[in-house]
């Protein structure tokens, strides 16, 4: 009889322990240190600057482009199909009018907004575009509340080009913006070189204030800082890069600033800090 009683002993004990190291395991998994490791996925950072053409050449070939006769639902050359989103707001009825494209052409990584419609929740989104379920916003576009337009311009490729209105319901212009396949028009973009080739960096400018995403770029063209400007604030995480050559993205310093601008009593702060291999060397404690 006793051994029977050490025999169910032993296999509940057993049993227990290898709940208690699968539990172990799973936990370990699901509690992944973030800041573990510096090295940051490619697919996750762009390694290479953008390419911008601002020069005045490139500006007269668009323009004649651009002249060419427009075909219908052909926009910049490719063409498009219409979409219809009519939404009830209270006692106004909003409708918007767009044209999208289902060619999966490859982003700017570096483009804040990409304006794309969620064909499966029959809603517009600017973040985190998935061509499975989406197509990217190209065309005409314009937002009506009732039969009063209060919002029109032109996308390209899912960002925001050429002029953009706003208005309120009475048909007064409220807004106008300029851009260049997303970037703001007044964008201040200086460069390592004497034939603007070869980008240092890009300040994003809206109304004479720093608005939008700021890079800073290496000789080599690999990403050195990335971070937000809103309202002419610094805000979010700003993250600097090592230099290394473009064979991978390992984060050297994040430093956190307000998640709002104008947040009274807030002191920007050193998150965490990497060595050249990845290794983490600091992590400000009270920022868990």
């Amino acid at each position: 009889m006793k051994s029977i009683y050490l025999l169910l002993f032993f296999f509940f004990a057993f049993s227990w322990s290898a709940d208690a190291q699968r539990k172990n395991k799973k936990e370990s998994k699901e509690t992944v240190d973030p800041d573990s490791s510096g090295v940051v996925s490619n697919k996750l950072l762009p390694t290479t600057s953008p390419l911008l053409l601002f020069d005045e050449q490139a500006k007269k070939e668009k323009k004649k482009k651009e002249k060419k006769k427009v075909k219908k639902n052909i926009f910049f050359g490719e063409r498009t199909k219409k979409g219809r989103i009519r939404q009830n707001l209270r006692d106004q009825v909003q409708y918007t009018l767009f044209n999208y494209t289902t060619n999966k052409k490859i982003i700017d990584p570096y483009i804040r907004d990409i304006y794309w419609y969620d064909q499966k929740d029959r809603m517009i989104r600017t973040k985190d575009f998935d061509p499975k379920i989406g197509v990217l916003l190209h065309g005409p576009y314009e937002r009506f509340i009732n039969e009063t337009v209060v919002e029109k311009g032109m996308y390209y490729y899912g960002t925001k080009h050429g002029t953009w209105l706003t208005f309120d319901t009475r048909s007064v212009l409220l807004d106008k913006n300029h851009y260049s396949e997303g970037w703001p028009k007044d964008s201040r973009t200086t460069y390592y070189d004497g034939n603007n080739k070869v980008i240092e960096k890009i300040t994003p400018i809206e109304y004479e204030l720093r608005e939008g995403n700021f890079y800073h770029f290496y000789e080599n063209g690999q990403a050195a800082v990335i971070g937000e400007y809103h309202y002419g604030e610094k805000v979010g995480l700003w993250t600097e890069y090592w230099d290394t050559k473009n064979a991978t993205a390992i984060r050297k310093r994040e430093i956190q600033y307000q998640e709002k601008p104008f947040t009274k009593g807030f002191r920007p702060y050193i998150r965490a800090e990497w060595d050249k291999e990845g290794k983490l060397i600091y992590r400000n404690i009270a920022s868990n």
